[in-house]
């Protein structure tokens, strides 16, 4: 392996070859929490620094335009790198100061709203920080692997590594008693014998392990993903981990996921529950819901005040999940009219409605790509949109439908500022103008970062 050192001064960009050893110092960090930096006038995002860094770096994908690069010593730290808290690789900014997080977040909105929006001029307010630093997490989702002497892992991915899964001694984003559930697991399929799945080979039966938990109600859910194939002892498992509700899916493919296969019960409730925002809900096992419970109900909170909603709006919630959203925003609206492509998490919120007494909510099942005109038609053109895409955004088709619904207001509830960008402006082709973006930070120790923005048609 060569090693290179960077030299001073500019000069013309030369593309480095994969696999080299270079030294950079660390600028700022970009979307998805690398470095950028510059190795002879050659951009490389760096994995594992942090700005001011001087490392030792070895170069992965090289690209025409840019490299990406991982870290393997630190020859002098930066004014704003701190001590490890966690020895796993699910905290990938624990070694920034919080200060720091919340700066370097506060600027991959307002850079992503300029560079893929073209927003020069909007109004982005200070990042809200989180109330909790560590083990804020209602939902974790481990990986089964085995180690070089072959014991079984749970845990997660080494960073860059589909196939590699680092044993976990403690996991410090999730509870305490979700790190037992996670310890009890692994030690009752130990006990079994079951082997781990094998991502190159494609051989083994473990595969995943979701631990949620609700954070007021104490209720825990485990799901075992694995391999097809039954479950030995199956009850006995749900006896080891003592949960609410403990579930087994089974997977045909070949590719990481925890979501489709075939799902079973194998004791407890069908449902967690949870309470969030004055709501008592319940969460099917595959249904999406925020996972900061604490910090969710801020992002619920700023989302009903851009809503600002006078008591006689229709107001559609589009992507709605369980409906939390849309649920919590009800008593202020004239109806809700919510859409979800996930069955289950539709079925969840006409359950939670019912649960909660509330009466002028209802919800499908669809895509809204496909599916909006056709509510539109059926109960009328909204006064206000509640959107909260998955982290790809909105695609260009579900824009256009968005903007045919006629919506005086749009408020875009985002985990992904350059996908926000973009929507907001062909959002704004359309008519619409973004007034303001509003970060808030529900994943400290790692790069993301939700907004809440929004857009209201121009008379």
């Amino acid at each position: 392996m060569s090693t290179e050192t960077t030299p001073p001064g500019e000069g013309r960009a030369s593309r480095p070859r994969p696999g080299t050893e270079i030294e950079l110092t660390a600028g700022p960090l970009a979307h998805g929490g690398a470095a950028v930096c510059r190795h002879e006038g050659f951009v490389v995002f760096a994995q594992g620094a942090v700005p001011g860094d001087r490392v030792r770096a070895v170069l992965g994908k090289v690209k025409r335009s840019h490299a990406e690069a991982r870290v393997v010593e630190v020859l002098e730290a930066g004014p704003d790198r701190i001590d490890a808290v966690a020895d796993h690789p699910g905290a990938p900014w624990q070694v920034l100061r919080y200060e720091a997080q919340l700066a370097a977040k506060q600027d991959m909105v307002e850079q992503a709203l300029s560079r893929l929006g073209g927003f020069e001029n909007v109004e982005v307010a200070q990042i809200i920080p989180a109330e909790e630093q560590w083990r804020y997490r209602n939902k974790l989702e481990f990986s089964f692997g085995a180690t070089d002497d072959g014991t079984v892992a749970c845990g997660f991915h080494a960073p860059g590594r589909w196939d590699v899964v680092e044993p976990l001694d403690t996991c410090m984003l999730g509870s305490e008693r979700a790190d037992q559930v996670r310890k009890a697991a692994l030690d009752w399929c130990v006990s079994k014998g079951l082997e781990p799945f094998d991502r190159r080979t494609h051989e083994g039966y473990l595969r995943n392990l979701v631990v949620r938990e609700g954070v007021r109600t104490g209720e825990m859910q485990v799901r075992l993903v694995t391999s097809v194939g039954e479950l030995p002892d199956a009850i006995d498992f749900g006896d080891a981990v003592e949960c609410e509700g403990v579930f087994h899916t089974e997977i045909e493919g070949t590719g990481e996921t925890t979501v489709g296969g075939s799902l079973s019960i194998v004791s407890g409730k069908s449902k967690l529950a949870e309470e969030i925002s004055g709501l008592t809900v319940g969460i099917s096992p595959e249904a999406f819901f925020q996972t900061n419970t604490v910090m969710a109900e801020k992002l619920y909170a700023m989302a009903a005040e851009e809503a600002a909603l006078k008591g006689h709006e229709r107001l559609f919630d589009l992507c709605s999940g369980i409906g939390t959203i849309g649920l919590a925003m009800s008593p202020r609206a004239g109806e809700v009219w919510g859409m979800e492509i996930v069955e289950p998490a539709v079925e969840d919120a006409i359950e939670n409605a019912k649960i909660n007494g509330i009466t002028n909510a209802n919800f499908f099942a669809g895509d809204v790509r496909r599916d909006l005109r056709e509510m539109v038609e059926r109960v009328g053109k909204p006064n206000t949109i509640i959107v909260d895409p998955p982290r790809a955004g909105l695609s260009g088709k579900i824009i256009r439908r968005i903007g045919e619904a006629g919506a005086k207001r749009i408020v875009y509830v985002s985990c992904n500022p350059t996908t926000l960008a973009p929507n907001a402006a062909a959002l704004a082709e359309l008519g619409y103008e973004l007034k303001k973006v509003r970060p808030i930070d529900l994943f400290p120790q790692t790069p993301h970062v939700e907004c809440v923005a929004l857009l209201e048609r121009k008379s």
